[in-house]
């Protein structure tokens, strides 16, 4: 249950989306593999803001392996669950890091959509 609700945190964050120009407090807007994951998503509403804060987000929060990690679960939710249900204590850390960034950015974000 835990993984269906922190995929779909992350995928509603890439499918709302808008135009707004209001740019969450203490976020910087930024590129990287999370960025560039969310808007080749084909999301539509994954709006370059959106994911540019997404990014942000991750620059604060995961290391530049986990923010690669995490990006491939963008093409491939499998993936995201195959990480999940590993009982690896290297895999539950990541996935402790990955839900609490999809937390953090959906409240950061919820401004930028």
């Amino acid at each position: 249950m835990r993984f269906l609700f922190s995929t779909l945190m992350i995928f509603s964050l890439a499918s709302c989306g808008g135009s707004s120009s209001r740019v969450p407090a203490g976020v910087t807007l930024a590129s990287g593999p999370i960025s560039e994951a969310c808007q080749r998503s084909g999301r539509s509403a994954a709006s370059r803001q959106l994911c540019q804060c997404i990014q942000g987000v991750a620059n604060q929060e995961l290391s530049g392996s986990d923010q690669r990690r995490g990006a491939s679960f963008f093409g491939n939710p499998e993936l995201a669950q195959s990480v999940r249900l590993n009982d690896s204590p290297s895999a539950d850390a990541f996935w402790a890091r990955w839900t609490d960034f999809a937390s953090t950015a959906e409240d950061a974000c919820s401004m930028a959509l």
